[in-house]
C-alpha cells in the first residue's frame, strides 16, 4: 500500500469501485501438469483489430508465475450458474479445481459450461500498483447462451434487459 495516499481516499475509492458492474471470470493457466486458476473481476476487451483482453492480477498470485512461463492463459466467463466457482478460485487454500470440470484447451484449462472462454498468448504484462495488467492476444474463443454473473457492490449478480421492464 503507498503510504503518501490517504486512507480515507482508499476507503472512497474502494467505495467507488464497489458502484461498477463487473464481470465475473476465472483466469487460468496450466504449467507442468498443474492447472492453475484465479478468480477475476477486473478485465475487460481491450481492442477488436488485434482482438484483445486485459485482465488485471494481484502481484502475490500464485496465477503470474505460469502465465510468464508458458505464456498462454484464459479467461473463464462465468454465468450464474457457475456462482458456486467464485469463492473456491478466490480462495487461497486447497485445491481450487477440485470437483470442478474442466478440459485443456489452447493448453490452458476451459471450465465446463461456462457462458464464454477466451484463450489468449501473453502480450505483455505491466506492473501496476499492487497489481500486474496481463494483457492478452485473443486466439481463440468459445461462447454460449446465459446469463452473465456480475460483481456489484461487494455482492454477486446478473444482468437485467432494461428493454424488457420497459416493455411491461
Amino acid at each position: 500500500m503507498t503510504t503518501d495516499i490517504a486512507e480515507d481516499i482508499q476507503a472512497q475509492f474502494r467505495d467507488a469501485m464497489a458502484s461498477v458492474a463487473a464481470p465475473v471470470s476465472i483466469m487460468t493457466s496450466y504449467q507442468d501438469g498443474i492447472p492453475y486458476g484465479t478468480t477475476v473481476s477486473a478485465f475487460s476487451s481491450l481492442s477488436m483489430d488485434p482482438p484483445m483482453v486485459l485482465a488485471c492480477l494481484d502481484r502475490r498470485s500464485k496465477l503470474l508465475a505460469p502465465i510468464r512461463a508458458t505464456g498462454t492463459f484464459a479467461l473463464n466467463v462465468l454465468g450464474t450458474d457457475h456462482h458456486r466457482l467464485v469463492r473456491s478460485f478466490a480462495s487461497r487454500e486447497g485445491d481450487r479445481f477440485a470437483g470442478v470440470e474442466w478440459r485443456l484447451q489452447h493448453g490452458v484449462p476451459q471450465l465446463q459450461g461456462v457462458l464464454s472462454w477466451i484463450g489468449c498468448d501473453v502480450e505483455s504484462l505491466i506492473a501496476a500498483g499492487d497489481h500486474v495488467v496481463v494483457i492478452g492476444l485473443v486466439r481463440q474463443v468459445i461462447n454460449r447462451t446465459g446469463s452473465p454473473l456480475t460483481y456489484y457492490s461487494r455482492s454477486l449478480g446478473t444482468h437485467t434487459d432494461l428493454s424488457e421492464l420497459q416493455a411491461a
